[in-house]
């Protein structure tokens, strides 16, 4: 099973030094320290491991470090930032690793562009040398660009020219989308292999500015305090540590204190249940902790789906399921909210954020099944929204020795906006996209319990089936999916997932990444005698010039 737990006192790949209110994030790879087999992590080049210990540090210094304002990325090889991710393992990986892979580097890469718009953490890539490829895209990620002025570094993305592929984490979009770079010259920039360099990177727009090797630490220490100036961080607030996250696991079952999933592989299905908390909310902020309902279990939910991606990929459907107290929920929910202003609050609401749109984009279908002793409410209520279908039983289990009351949906403030998804939107704004006066009057039921027709009526969910035909709907809905092909489901809900306006985010991953996934299968690129098997070699790939 793949581990995402990291430590900095473990790091391979990366290190941190705090200087507040900087933090210095230095990149120097381990190359003989791989992820899998076959390849070595030369001139800085990642793989799955180094981009690992990146999201953990990046998680770290948003929760363990509110002194930090301003985190300057290096390298820590000579003339050398980042070569990107690493050829050799790109070459020899499955195309399910390696669409995987490109996701979960987009999502990290993402999660530092949310650190710097809502954190108050901004990101200054200080490149040492050559950024080029996946190593550029990182550069992109940050708030600014500053670039070595020694007449030979360079930015460059290689992968059309070089490789038969894109650059597989959002740089074309960043390019155009988010540096503003005018697309003749974005189209010269992403077909010159060697990339630019000096003033006409400055001057195309592909960095911010250039500082020379003699003056170069001064000139990014400068830059850093800059950046650090107008952070809304608190300088004397208490951080706090964020343990491993570690389930008990067997073969059926994943268990962690707060979600646990049940594995059904012979019908290609898992059973993902988030248990509400079981006591009041804190009396105050600073009484939060690593071990919070609130911070726990947003953690033990993002570690779930990361092994669900990457463990357990034949697993096409996952049923969603809440059980727990709804007024419990709701006054966490309620807490969040309240207290929004407080750093620890804002972080902790901005991690549900992020969890909820790795569950989004998750290449899964999503069932939300909603029954007696469910608490589908708030935060809880975001997992049945992003559900593609939701069923809620109309009454009770007439059958049960003690039958529980019959299920109710809450809606509250965290559903109407401080959650979006990569479009920006809602998920209920997306549910009701284009029916303006559904969602106003769905607005409206804030506060609010919802009973089954109440729910069914105002379109919170999709059947509404009696006690008789509850288990037979449910059966034949998860048979259905797993009935069809994988991949026509995964185009299927991602296109009627993200619904209204294109954003960055969903350029990245509905165009780009789809584009990208059919090219990482094409001959041209994948092939024996394709651009990716052929790199290093000294001989140069054989293309099928037909455009498709």
């Amino acid at each position: 099973m793949t581990d995402f737990n990291r430590h900095p006192d473990t790091y391979r790949h990366w290190h941190l030094e705090l200087d507040a209110p900087i933090a210095w994030l230095t990149l120097a790879v381990d190359p003989q320290d791989c992820f899998a087999e076959g390849y070595e992590l030369k001139l800085n080049s990642y793989d799955l491991g180094v981009d690992i210990e990146l999201r953990d540090v990046t998680e770290r210094l948003r929760f363990e470090h509110p002194e930090i304002r301003t985190v300057v990325m290096t390298g820590g090889l000579d003339g050398v930032f980042c070569a990107g991710a690493n050829i050799r393992m790109l070459a020899g990986s499955t195309h399910g690793h390696k669409v995987n892979f490109c996701k979960f580097t987009n999502e990290t890469r993402n999660a530092i562009e949310n650190a710097s718009a809502h954190s108050g953490q901004r990101y200054l890539a200080a490149l040492n040398g050559a950024a080029s490829g996946g190593g550029y895209e990182l550069a992109l990620a940050c708030d600014h660009i500053l670039l070595v002025d020694d007449r030979n570094s360079a930015v460059s993305l290689p992968e059309v020219p070089m490789l038969g592929v894109l650059p597989g984490t959002g740089g074309l979009t960043r390019v155009t989308d988010k540096r503003g770079v005018r697309r003749d010259l974005a189209d010269v920039f992403a077909t010159r292999a060697e990339g630019s360099r000096g003033e006409e990177a400055v001057r195309w727009g592909l960095v911010d500015e250039l500082a020379p090797r003699s003056t170069w630490e001064q000139s990014v220490r400068d830059r850093a305090l800059a950046m650090a100036a107008d952070s809304d961080r608190p300088t004397n607030a208490v951080g706090v540590l964020l343990p491993p996250v570690e389930p008990e696991a067997d073969d059926t079952t994943l268990t962690y204190r707060w979600v646990r999933a049940q594995l059904h592989r012979d019908q290609r299905f898992v059973e993902l249940i988030v248990t509400g908390p079981d006591g009041p909310p804190p009396d105050t902020p600073d009484d939060v902790d690593a071990a919070s309902w609130l911070v726990a279990c947003a953690r033990q939910l993002d570690d779930l789906l990361l092994h669900l991606r990457f463990d357990e990929t034949e697993l096409g459907t996952i049923v969603l399921r809440t059980e727990g107290d709804l007024d419990l929920l709701v006054a966490h929910d309620e807490f969040l909210a309240e207290h929004g202003d407080h750093w620890l609050m804002r972080e902790t609401s901005l991690l549900w954020g992020r969890v909820f749109k790795r569950l989004d984009l998750t290449a899964r279908s999503l069932i939300a099944v909603i029954e007696p002793g469910s608490c589908f409410g708030g935060l809880a209520l975001e997992l049945a929204l992003a559900a593609d279908r939701s069923y809620m039983l109309d009454g009770i289990f007439e059958d049960d020795d003690e039958p529980a009351p019959a299920a109710e949906l809450a809606i509250t403030a965290s559903n109407l906006g401080p959650l979006p998804m990569s479009n920006g939107l809602s998920r209920l704004a997306s549910r009701f996209w284009g029916d303006a006066k559904a969602l106003d009057a769905v607005g409206e039921l804030v506060g609010h319990r919802l009973d089954t027709a109440s729910a069914l009526v105002h379109g919170l969910v999709t059947f509404a089936p009696d006690d008789l035909d509850w288990a037979d709907e449910v059966r034949l809905a998860i048979e259905e999916r797993a009935s069809f092909s994988p991949d026509a489901l995964t185009g299927m809900e991602a296109n009627h997932r993200f619904v209204g306006p294109e954003t960055v985010e969903t350029k990245i991953f509905a165009r780009l990444t789809a584009w990208q996934n059919w090219i990482f299968q094409r001959p041209n690129a994948a092939g024996p005698d394709g651009a990716l098997r052929r790199y290093g070699s000294g001989s140069r790939p054989s293309y099928d010039y037909s455009r498709v």
